[in-house]
């Protein structure tokens, strides 16, 4: 891959220069990293998009409500990026990517992008790589870049880390099965929106959007947000209700920010957060590469299966060992 010809095409909005660069940026290849870091320095980040990142259950209508969202954002003559994340399965380390199968319309539009993902064995509801893939759809000009997560939980969060709004898509009447993972996540979301209200689960959706919009002002105030914020509203993707109303409220959060000065130290925390992370998972990678080390970790490996060691003591042994303290 040429560098310098292939950052000119995706700045000129190539769609195919866009995903293969997308495709270079989630190779592991070391090869493949350093031309990836290369063209992510050759592009800059001058240009910059809405990141909106998504989450929800399972079943809670997720890609319904991009593709509504979508088109009506392309109706309006914006770009729109959908960065879609597909949960590998543990055992085949396989993803079925089909996210653009339940868009179709939205994957035929010429202004729209839809690029699954797989997660591999990324924790936080994103893949290793979509931070780097949001500044490859920035760099090609689109305006707003969706970024939908595999799914929500308190782990499931790290597409917080990595958008300007975040987005927590609800059905009518969840229950209990949220109860244990809707605290962190609230904590943490901009703006609730409560899918499927339509037909006969209207009712039911206006009612949950007031529970979870009485319990959003039981939450402390961020210094991010400004008064109703963050904020419940009751949408259908089906029906393409309160989905206008939902977006004139997101660019006024937006704007807010853009005005008060968050949102570039937002993106400037962020950033720092996301080197962090690199240090980290490169110092793993580096560690367990070297021969001694991976002899030593399976040793410490044997004795845990065998419980003859707790696994917090065999990690600070390892750590010891690697990390000898100063006399």
């Amino acid at each position: 891959m040429n560098i310098a010809e292939t950052a000119q095409k995706l700045r000129a909005g190539d769609r195919r220069a866009l995903a293969r660069a997308i495709t270079l940026v989630e190779s592991t290849r070391p090869q493949d990293r350093a031309k990836a870091a290369d063209l992510l320095a050759t592009l800059g980040t001058d240009r910059q998009a809405l990141r909106i990142g998504l989450s929800g259950t399972p079943g809670v209508g997720k890609s319904t409500f991009i593709e509504a969202f979508g088109t009506m954002l392309t109706g309006e003559g914006k770009r729109v990026a959908v960065l879609a994340v597909d949960p590998s399965s543990t055992r085949s380390g396989g993803s079925i990517l089909g996210d653009k199968t339940r868009m179709d319309d939205l994957a035929r539009d010429p202004r729209a992008f839809i690029r699954p993902s797989p997660s591999q064995t990324q924790l936080g509801g994103v893949a290793r790589r979509t931070r780097e893939a949001i500044a490859l759809c920035e760099a090609a000009g689109f305006d707003v870049v969706i970024i939908e997560t595999v799914g929500v939980g308190q782990s499931e969060t790290a597409v917080a880390e990595m958008s300007d709004l975040f987005l927590l898509l609800l059905a009518p009447a969840g229950g209990d099965e949220l109860q244990g993972v809707k605290r962190g996540i609230m904590e943490t979301c901009d703006m609730i929106l409560v899918n499927k209200a339509d037909g006969d689960l209207k009712a039911q959706a206006m009612r949950t959007r007031a529970d979870y919009a009485g319990a959003l002002r039981l939450l402390r105030k961020r210094a991010r947000d400004p008064e109703g914020f963050p904020k419940a509203l009751a949408v259908s993707a089906l029906e393409r209700g309160g989905i206008e109303k939902a977006w004139d409220e997101m660019q006024a959060l937006a704007a807010w920010r853009q005005e008060q000065g968050i949102w570039d130290a937002r993106r400037a925390e962020q950033a720092r957060f996301w080197f962090h992370e690199e240090v980290r998972a490169g110092l793993l990678a580096h560690l367990t590469a070297d021969a001694q080390v991976k002899a030593r970790l399976a040793t410490l490996e044997d004795a845990v299966a065998a419980g003859q060691t707790p696994p917090a003591a065999a990690a600070q042994a390892l750590i010891s060992a690697l990390f000898p303290a100063k006399a």
